[in-house]
Parts: structure tokens; sequence; C-alpha cells
């Protein structure tokens, strides 16, 4: 917005013309960001504690769990909103809202963030306790998915690109599907994602953490596919619109430091459902929109394992019944065998830091 407000003045005042320039606003984005949920941080805390928004930590489920984590009962939860609201609020002031990837990013962040909210509502002031069922979360996701699917297929600049799958670490590999098998696939991507994130926030900084260098590095990527001569140079696909989304994911590196301040070991409050399934979704949505949906694997390494660690273990326990770890989530497997919760959590930041470094190395490993 403030690019189209200076924009009579650039002739007159040549100082203003910074505001031209992507990498300005992708630093002024990350800080309006942080601070914005550095100033509104309190107000929402104590907000939600007004709301009882608290969480429910329920002994049935693990008692070893719940004697480590009783002592966060009644913590805020829906925190998620305050980071919401601050990338949203950030992309709006810096980045170009005329493109239509930064709509699709700043709707898509809200959508998901409205899903997980109702889900976090069901759980604490409605009639269940575990909140939406599956399916009715998996259906919400499943039609924004198939959504911008459509979109990208009919209606956008890459609608050549849109069915093509680009393979890591190949020179010019892709598959190039069929529409249908495509749509299911990044259904697949946009919904296993944003699951994948919820199933990581269960210590406190991890899945912000996580958040923050996934981000980084997805702020990097739009960055280099939406520049032309970087393309050139590396062999990747151009997508033009691809830029702007960079200034989006600067704001999410901004928010996620400021939301760590509040949810850091002891956390003053959780980023809940509406967190979690906000930043996963919007992880799957800007991956499919960049054409970098397998690159999501490496990229979000930690969110991968996680969510592996719960398939793995149900299906073992089905098939065998037996199973592999103490606890599912993984971070939870490592609480049971006695590791501190901030050891753990700073261990798996290191390793989202390897996997986001993997995920950018291969755009030039090819």
């Amino acid at each position: 917005m403030f690019k189209f407000i200076f924009l009579p003045f650039m002739d007159q005042f040549h100082f203003l013309n910074v505001f031209r320039y992507i990498t300005f606003r992708m630093g002024l984005a990350a800080l309006t960001a942080m601070v914005l949920t550095f100033i509104f941080g309190p107000w929402v805390i104590r907000k939600l504690r007004a709301l009882k928004m608290g969480a429910e930590i329920r002994p049935k489920e693990n008692f070893p769990l719940y004697e480590q984590h009783k002592a966060k009962q009644g913590t805020p939860t829906m925190g998620g909103v305050m980071f919401v609201g601050s990338v949203v609020v950030s992309s709006i002031l810096w980045a170009d809202i005329t493109h239509p990837y930064v709509l699709i990013a700043i709707l898509g962040i809200v959508l998901f963030g409205l899903i997980g909210f109702v889900d976090d509502y069901a759980k604490i002031h409605g009639k269940q306790a575990q909140g939406l069922s599956a399916k009715q979360k998996f259906f919400a996701q499943a039609l924004l998915a198939v959504g911008l699917g459509i979109y990208l297929m009919q209606f956008s600049d890459i609608k050549d690109l849109a069915t093509k799958i680009y393979i890591p670490f190949v020179k010019g590999g892709f598959i190039d599907s069929p529409g249908w098998v495509w749509l299911i696939f990044i259904v697949l991507v946009i919904v296993g994602t944003s699951n994948a994130v919820n199933l990581t926030d269960g210590l406190d900084g991890l899945a912000i953490g996580c958040t923050v260098i996934a981000s980084l590095a997805f702020t990097v990527m739009t960055y280099v596919i939406g520049n032309k001569v970087f393309c050139d140079y590396l062999f990747l696909e151009y997508v033009r619109e691809s830029s702007e989304l960079a200034v989006f994911c600067s704001a999410m590196v901004g928010a996620g430091l400021g939301f760590l301040w509040w949810n850091a070991n002891p956390a003053q409050v959780f980023m809940g459902d509406t967190g979690a399934l906000s930043i996963g979704g919007t992880f799957g949505l800007i991956a499919v929109l960049i054409k970098k949906e397998l690159y999501l694997v490496l990229i979000g390494g930690v969110f991968v394992m996680e969510a592996l660690s719960v398939i793995l273990q149900v299906g073992s326990f089905r098939l065998r019944k037996k199973r592999i770890f103490l606890c599912a989530p993984i971070h939870h497997h490592f609480q049971m065998k006695g590791w501190s919760e901030p050891n753990i959590v700073v261990r798996f930041w290191i390793l989202a830091v390897i996997f986001a470094l993997v995920g950018l190395v291969s755009l030039k490993i090819r």
C-alpha cells in the first residue's frame, strides 16, 4: 500500500524510490510484523484470559506427559490470531496487493486461520472435546486447495506450468500430470502441511521457531524464482508473480519472531490450531504458487518428520499391535526418554536450519 501512496511523489522526491525495491519492503514487512506482535501481544493474551480461552491438558490421554505439562493448564491458546493479524496488516502495508499471488496468500492465511479458530473454539467452549472432526477439517482444507488449483490451471499466468511437478536435484526434471491428478496432489500437499505444523505444535516455541526458519527459506526462494536473471542462471522456472510473495514471507518471519517472544518456554500463550493450521496451510499454498511443491518436503523437514512419526506409530500399532516410539509425535518420544523441553526445541530448530539449507541448496544443485 505504501508503494502506491508514495508513487506520485517519487519523481519529485527521489529518496522515495526505495519503496519500489522489493528488498527494502521485505525488511520493513518483517520489522512491522514483529513490532505489531510485540505491541499487541500483551493485549491479546489478556483478552484470551478474560474470554477463558485456556488450554486443556487432559491426563487420560498420556499420564506421564500430563505430569510434565500439567503446569501449562489454562495457558491462553488461540494466540495464532496475533500471528495471522500481524502478517496480514504488514503485507497490506508493504506488499503490492494488486498482485494476485499476494491476495491469494493473504486470503489463504486468513481462511486457514478461520478453520483453526473454529476448531479451537469447539474444543474450549463447544461440546466437542476434540474440536472439529478430521473429516470436517479435511473437507474445509481440501476445498481451499482445489479452489487454488482451479485458479492456477484456468486463470493464472502460469497455466502452462500449473500441472507440472518439479523434482528437486534434477535439472529440467518434472512430471507433467493430468489436471485431476495434480489437484489430488496439491490437496495432499496443502492439507498434509497444515496438519503437520499442527502436530509439531506440542512444545513451547517448537512450531513457531521452525516456522521462522522455513519462512526465511521461502523468502529467499520466492525472491529468486520471481527474478528473471536468477532463474536464467539457475535454470529455474520463472514465476513473475512470486517476487511480491517474498514480502509476504518476510512478514511471516517477523510475526514468527514476535510470537516466539511470548511463546518461548515457559509460554505465556499458545498458537493453537488458529496459528498452526494457518501457518501450515500457507506454506503449502506458497509452495504450490511458486511450483516448488516437492521442495516443501526439504524446507519443512521437521514438520514432515513429526507427521511421519505419527503415521508410522499408528500404522505399526494397527498392523503389529506394537509401537515404534514411546509417544508420537516424535518430540514427545524424546520427552519420554528424559530430554528437557528446551533441549528438544533447540535441537529441532537446528534440524530445521539444516533442512532449510538443503532446500535452498537444491535450487543450485540440479
